[in-house]
């Protein structure tokens, strides 16, 4: 009996033992796997984090390169269509107007071009055809978007559009351009970890546009030269069709021993490509550090540790998605604030007339579908004798003048939407509530103006016309309106009000 004790305790024990070591070696393998599977998952959540951070980028530095180049698009038939209605018989009117349009719309380099290829800026003209591809047609069709050399190695961004039949002291002209200079374009787009990510612009045979460093490849190497003997032929095939088809991507290639990831994304309608660089192993060290301490842990507890892995990618993939929309909606903030600049009149505050070409646009969308029929008025204000104040008190009386004048309309109609049209011109939109106020209002300010003319303040005429049925468009209202403008002006004269005449 005490025998089969000592043989059942002995085999307990022996059981116990080889049990414990069974658990033991298994806890150890699983502990190895863990760890591998950790270093395995931490690599993966590596490779996307950064793939996801990286293509973001990419993505929406190169739109933010392609709304610059749409809004200067945009200021430049704003432009046009100013120095069509300026009425130039000389070369001194003509550049006092393109300097003007230059300051008013924020135009870098703005200049025509006549049928001869003759360059006209603020200051000078020079002879163009041989600076400037797009001038070799005789008639320019259609948007232009090239890359020129300027002033030795400075690159030069060129965006020229035809100008539609525009004659200017009995000359044809066929086009009008402006430049950006390419550094300037690469300043705007300058990140803030400078360091671990960096970007560059590349044209389509890899050449670098914004003299900034790729990381290892500097600002002077061609990208697809320097990276041939770092990555497969395969991948370099790739990355050159890519580049030569305007095509976005990603790669990952060991520069010096380190993991580099590229991300590339085309610039639409230049030919260009964005290129997004960051040094993997940056993200890996920041990992690695924090998967040592869950390894600790790891071998207590295997399954918290593989949770706590889990939990951690998922946050900080999060993390970056909300990183990435923060500074995607500082972008659009930046992009807003800048077309609020482009609507706005900078003497008087009031909205511009390429805001009043927006507003007009939607308000003929709403005549055309018949969601608006009435109850909408047009009044057009006109300063008098800005032209005498100009030439003899100088033209910061003149613009005072004008800022009065815009004080006054703005005090009276308060409930419609007040635009400058033009040096002494201004329209008001009335709707709803100002709509309804009009008639009182428009004997309010007509008294005013009348007071004025014995006062020798300012002087505003101004004619109004309302929408009805038989109109298709606002400008059909706009010119009843312009109409009675000018004959309110013959009545303000006769009492006495100073005129151009």
């Amino acid at each position: 009996m005490t025998n089969d004790k000592e043989r059942i305790s002995k085999g307990f024990v022996s059981t116990a033992i080889i049990g414990s070591a069974l658990v033991m070696v298994i806890l150890v393998v699983i502990t190895v796997w863990a760890s591998r599977t950790t270093v395995s998952t931490t690599d993966d959540a590596v490779a996307a984090v950064s793939s996801f951070y990286l293509e973001a980028m990419a993505d929406y530095r190169a739109r933010t390169v392609n709304n610059l180049i749409n809004n200067n698009f945009e200021h430049m038939e704003v432009a046009l269509n100013v120095i069509k209605d300026g009425n130039i018989s000389s070369q001194e009117e003509l550049r006092n107007s393109l300097g003007n349009t230059k300051k008013l719309l924020s135009l870098n380099r703005f200049a025509l071009v006549d049928e001869d290829n003759i360059v006209y800026t603020q200051y000078t003209t020079y002879t163009g055809g041989s600076r400037y591809d797009f001038l070799s047609s005789d008639k320019l069709n259609e948007r232009v978007v090239s890359t020129i050399n300027m002033y030795g190695s400075s690159k030069q961004l060129c965006l020229a559009i035809p100008t539609d039949g525009l004659v200017i002291m009995g000359k044809p002209f066929k086009a009008c351009f402006v430049m950006i200079d390419i550094k300037d374009i690469s300043n705007l787009l300058l990140l803030e970890d400078q360091g671990t990510t960096y970007f560059a612009l590349y044209t389509k045979t890899g050449g670098n546009l914004s003299d900034t460093d790729l990381g290892p490849i500097k600002a002077g190497n061609n990208i697809l030269e320097k990276t041939k003997d770092h990555i497969s032929a395969a991948s370099w095939e790739k990355l050159s069709a890519d580049f030569e088809e305007g095509k976005e991507g990603n790669l990952t290639l060991v520069w010096d021993g380190t993991q580099e990831t590229l991300c590339y994304a085309p610039v639409p309608n230049t030919g260009w490509m964005m290129a997004i660089l960051i040094h993997e192993n940056v993200i890996h060290e920041q990992f690695r550090e924090m998967s040592e301490s869950n390894h600790l842990t790891s071998r207590i507890l295997i399954m918290v540790t593989l949770f706590s892995m889990a939990l951690f990618a998922t946050i900080l993939l999060l993390q970056s998605r909300k990183a990435s929309r923060a500074r995607l909606e500082s972008e659009m903030e930046n992009s807003r604030m800048f077309k609020s600049m482009a609507n706005t009149d900078s003497l008087t505050g009031v909205r511009n007339k390429h805001a009043y070409s927006e507003y007009e646009s939607k308000i003929n969308d709403k005549i055309r579908s018949g969601e608006l029929k009435d109850r909408l008025a047009v009044l057009v204000c006109d300063i008098n004798g800005l032209k005498i104040v100009n030439d003899t008190q100088g033209h910061a009386a003149g613009d005072k003048l004008i800022k009065d004048a815009c004080d006054l309309i703005c005090e009276h109609f308060t409930h419609g939407a007040v635009f400058r049209i033009g040096g002494d011109e201004f329209v008001v939109i009335l709707q709803d509530r100002g709509y309804d106020k009009m008639d009182e209002t428009l004997a309010s300010i007509n008294r005013e103006v009348e007071e004025n003319i014995e006062k020798g303040k300012v002087v505003v005429a101004v004619g109004h016309s309302v929408l009805t049925g038989e109109d298709e468009q606002i400008h059909d209202v706009f010119e009843r309106a312009d109409s009675m403008m000018y004959k309110r002006k013959q009545e303000l004269k006769a009492m006495g009000a100073k005129t151009r005449e």
